[in-house]
């Protein structure tokens, strides 16, 4: 009787302890990270009789989770996956909207100010069409102001946004050490405390949405977990943290440094997956590239239009005045050239400083630089293109670098070191990622547009024969001294305006050539029998004065006969002429963007450039969403691999109840009956 009462008394212990089980198992079915939980039972030591071994009842072995390393694994390396995917998307969907919109992006900006100049060109002299042309300046500088400003906010949310994110990653990662602690000593007695496991699983995988991670298992159940390139976030109940700090090389752009005791170490360019390296992956492959190429088409505009306006002559006669500001300034220069925080000559009492200057907006890349002191000849400095890591040729002259990479073409741009830098001095150069910020339309004075050309060419009136000139194009203007050097328009063009005077006569003889004034050189060479009667010569003279070349290009046709003669004189009275306003229209789809002169000068328009920025983000954005689609999907069936190995089933555990009740029940039963027994024992006693 007492074997029968132990008998069901364990039955009954062990019924009401399943049922517990089902009853926390039913009350967490909403709990993120649960595991559903159960026991196994095995049958107590028997006990031996003269018939044999009588059994004496049940006893739980274990109460165990129903888990899997390996789905949780899968679980955590997809949500790090799909997080990094879905912060990029984020972000880029913002911007390819931005580009790519009818009202925000550049494109409708600069067709209406190329409009406005072809509306201006076909009537010069009407100041209500230049005024037109002055508005639509500002529109457009006003709109890569707008387009830059918004780059900017994306860029400060993203420093934002890595904060909040890093802190995040540090309260996880407290929550995890402490996890560990606790998980440790509850298994010192060999058993694993569910409960907590799944606690930690689920940090561990809500980690893994911040941040890429790698998880390894220890002996006493706890777990490190690394970051970057290994550095070790979480080692059992140890925690180091992870800290947004302004960049040495950008105070602009935030930087990850990893914080393990006393030390402190970068770790932004190894940081992958979850939103953390989403946002970082996003401004390094489009942000940083797109306010680059924005910044250069700026530069372009800028540039072009002023050096077009610098050649010819206003409605006054006057040079023509820059349209947009100077790109050049020196407070402009200064902050294209950034020192690192941590330069040695910093200690010093003069720190070393750079200023960048755009010497040819046309070969201007979209990269970024990093120049470094090291003290090495010839330059003493060593360079690097940081789109492609690609070394780069310094050169030095008269305290300028300069810079040409391995195939001899020239970066567009000239820096100059000031005070005394010592070796490990670094820069970040970024000749193009201010552009569009500081565009800014400075004409303010219809009539100063220089819509007419600087040379007029004309028939001599006495001419006897067939002979017919077009008018001069003025094709090149350089410094005699140095062609690299910035043309001084309005000094360029009084050295031109001397040099003609009262006009240069080129006489037709009667051998059949031309007699050129000194110093006048032609293509083909009219004075040695290089024109041809009756056709239409095109040739290019080419003469110096003032220390500028200059190069004009003419059509010479028909049949000139002896002491014709044909006269290019300053074009000071050209009201009407429209002829470099027509080469500003021609602006619009001629190549000045990326230009690069080993490759038969290809490179792009102002609208094309932009448009192939426009279908760099398109392309990217469309990847993006199709990666979305994809590690979405990838996530999802993670998550249900997970689930249906893990999750609780309602239906089930109701089963388990009914089940577990009537064991119950039926334990108690037993428990009466060997009562029953008892009780008629006594009762033969009395």
């Amino acid at each position: 009787m007492a074997d029968l009462l132990n008998i069901g008394l364990s039955g009954l212990s062990a019924s009401k302890s399943q049922l517990s089980i089902t009853g926390h198992n039913i009350s967490n079915v909403n709990t993120p990270g649960y595991s559903r939980q159960d026991a196994s039972q095995a049958t107590r030591v028997p006990q031996f009789s003269g018939a044999g071994y009588v059994g004496s009842g049940t006893t739980l072995v274990e109460i165990r989770r129903t888990y899997s390393e390996f789905l949780t694994s899968q679980l955590r390396s997809s949500t790090s996956l799909s997080s990094d995917v879905e912060s990029y998307k984020a972000q880029i969907d913002q911007l390819d909207s931005l580009l790519a919109g009818s009202t925000t992006g550049i494109t409708p900006s600069l067709q209406k100010f190329f409009s406005a100049l072809q509306t201006a060109a076909e009537d010069p002299a009407n100041i209500p069409a230049r005024q037109l042309v002055l508005a639509e300046a500002e529109g457009l500088a006003r709109r890569f102001n707008t387009v830059s400003d918004r780059l900017t906010e994306q860029n400060n949310f993203t420093n934002k946004q890595m904060s909040a994110v890093t802190d995040q990653i540090n309260r996880l990662a407290g929550s995890i050490g402490s996890l560990n602690d606790a998980i440790a000593t509850a298994s010192a007695n060999g058993k694993q405390p569910n409960d907590l496991l799944d606690k930690r699983d689920e940090a561990v995988r809500q980690l893994s949405t911040y941040i890429g991670i790698s998880v390894t298992p220890q002996d006493d159940n706890s777990f490190n977990i690394s970051v970057g390139s290994g550095q070790p976030l979480v080692v059992g109940k140890t925690v180091s943290q992870l800290k947004v700090v302004s960049g040495q090389s950008d105070p602009n752009r935030h930087e990850i440094r990893f914080v393990s005791g006393g030390s402190e170490q970068g770790i932004t360019s190894q940081i992958t997956g979850g939103e953390l390296g989403g946002l970082i992956r996003y401004r390094n492959e489009v942000l940083d590239s797109t306010m680059n190429s924005l910044g250069r088409l700026a530069l372009a505009v800028s540039d072009q239009v002023n050096t077009q306006l610098g050649q010819g002559l206003d409605l006054k006669g006057n040079v023509g005045a820059a349209l947009f500001g100077d790109y050049n300034d020196g407070a402009l220069a200064g902050l294209r050239a950034i020192a690192f925080g941590g330069n040695p000559s910093l200690n010093t009492g003069a720190p070393a400083d750079a200023s960048l200057k755009v010497t040819e907006t046309s070969e201007l890349t979209t990269s970024d630089y990093l120049l470094e002191y090291d003290g090495s000849l010839p330059s003493g400095y060593k360079a690097r293109r940081l789109s492609d890591n690609q070394p780069m040729e310094v050169q030095l002259d008269g305290g300028v670098l300069t810079f040409t990479d391995g195939k001899g073409r020239n970066q567009g741009f000239s820096v100059q070191v000031s005070g005394t830098p010592l070796v490990g001095d670094k820069f970040n150069l970024q000749p193009t990622r201010r552009g569009a910020a500081d565009i800014t339309a400075v004409l303010d004075q219809a009539d100063q547009l220089a819509f007419a050309a600087p040379v007029r060419a004309e028939a001599g009136p006495q001419n006897s024969g067939t002979g017919k000139i077009t008018q001069p194009d003025l094709v090149s203007v350089l410094d005699a001294s140095d062609p690299e050097l910035d043309v001084n328009a309005h000094e360029a063009m009084d050295a031109l305006q001397t040099y003609l005077g009262n006009g240069k006569s080129f006489e037709f003889s009667a051998d059949g050539n031309f007699s050129l004034p000194a110093g006048v050189t032609s293509v083909p060479d009219l004075s040695a029998g290089g024109f041809k009667p009756g056709q239409t010569n095109s040739v290019r003279l080419a003469f110096e004065s003032g220390g500028y070349k200059f190069e004009l290009n003419v059509q010479l046709s028909g049949t000139p006969k002896a002491r014709d003669h044909f006269t290019f004189d300053f074009n000071q009275s050209g009201v009407s002429d429209n002829r470099n306003a027509l080469k500003l229209v021609d602006l619009q789809t001629k190549q000045t963007v990326g230009v690069d002169a080993a490759v038969n000068g290809s490179g792009f328009s102002f609208t094309d450039g932009y448009g192939e920025l426009v279908e760099r983000v398109g392309t990217l954005t469309a990847q993006a969403r199709m990666d979305s689609d994809a590690t979405g999907a990838i996530l999802k069936q993670a998550t249900d691999n997970r689930d249906s190995l893990s999750a609780v089933n309602l239906d089930e555990e109701a089963a388990n109840l009914i089940k577990f009740e009537q064991y119950y029940n039926a334990s108690a039963q037993i428990i009466q009956v060997a009562r029953s027994m008892f009780d008629t024992l006594i009762s033969t006693f009395r």
